[in-house]
């Protein structure tokens, strides 16, 4: 058998892909609104609120400085979110796993189904929101149109991050702490509403080396200005690598937890 039974993943986990697929567009009008509203919020009070009282970031406006780390948090919440709270209420409350993993499905095509879906949440998200960011005129087409394919490995990753911790909660409440201890001090401290330059260089290699927003962030703003360099490769690295890895660390928790 192969290394935490990946020779057992199959296409199942389409099945369950498509049944969370399904279930996200019975409720379409609800799940489209946040990627249309949160841009044009964080933008009038961020990009033209406090961006007001700012110049030129790295010598760009401030609106544009923030657009590509907008895109970034949205696939970081979209996909993270959806593999805690929403996967937890199927795994424990509905026990849609329980219910898959009695048919020929496996756990590991449950999870892989699971993590795909988290990332392709992330991906409609980000093209949604690509949209409204090109109206207000803080990106460029085509260019910003490569924030799209690259929204799938960062979904892949902070999926895969979402279903470890879904793995290890004891209680639905309990997924507060990484929310709040993991993921809002990413939102603050990753370059999202300045440049990571300006902190600490030890601070930096903190940022790159273990915050998987900051490694986003530095990738989609490249992206989104053009300007690539030997960082740019490894954040690209880094992203699919500890998403890779974080995955295999999500097959082996959840088959601890689903077989206990």
């Amino acid at each position: 058998m192969a290394y935490f039974g990946l020779s057992e993943i199959s296409r199942g986990s389409i099945a369950v892909w498509r049944r969370n697929m399904d279930a996200f567009m019975k409720t379409y009008q609800v799940n489209f609104i946040p990627p249309f509203v949160e841009p044009v919020l964080y933008l009038l009070a961020l990009g033209y609120g406090v961006g007001a009282l700012i110049q030129e970031v790295d010598g760009i406006s401030y609106p544009v400085f923030i657009a590509p780390a907008l895109v970034s948090i949205s696939v970081m919440y979209s996909s993270f979110f959806e593999c805690t709270y929403s996967s937890y209420v199927r795994m424990y409350y509905q026990k849609t796993f329980d219910a898959m993993i009695a048919t020929p499905l496996s756990i590991e095509d449950v999870i892989t189904g699971e993590i795909l879906w988290g990332a392709t949440r992330s991906t409609i998200y980000a093209t949604l929101m690509i949209p409204v960011l090109f109206l207000f005129g803080v990106i460029d087409m085509p260019t910003s149109l490569l924030l799209i394919p690259f929204a799938i490995p960062a979904g892949l990753l902070f999926a895969a991050i979402g279903i470890c911790f879904t793995a290890i909660t004891p209680g639905i409440d309990a997924l507060n702490y990484p929310a709040f201890l993991f993921i809002t001090p990413m939102f603050l401290f990753s370059g999202t509403f300045f440049p990571i330059s300006i902190l600490p260089q030890t601070l930096q290699y903190f940022a790159f080396g273990f915050l998987p927003l900051a490694n986003v962030v530095s990738v989609n703003r490249a992206i989104t200005f053009g300007e690539f360099s030997p960082l740019i490769l490894y954040n690209i690295l880094w992203v699919i690598g500890v998403g890779a890895l974080f995955f295999l660390i999500a097959l082996k928790l959840m088959k601890r937890r689903l077989t206990v």
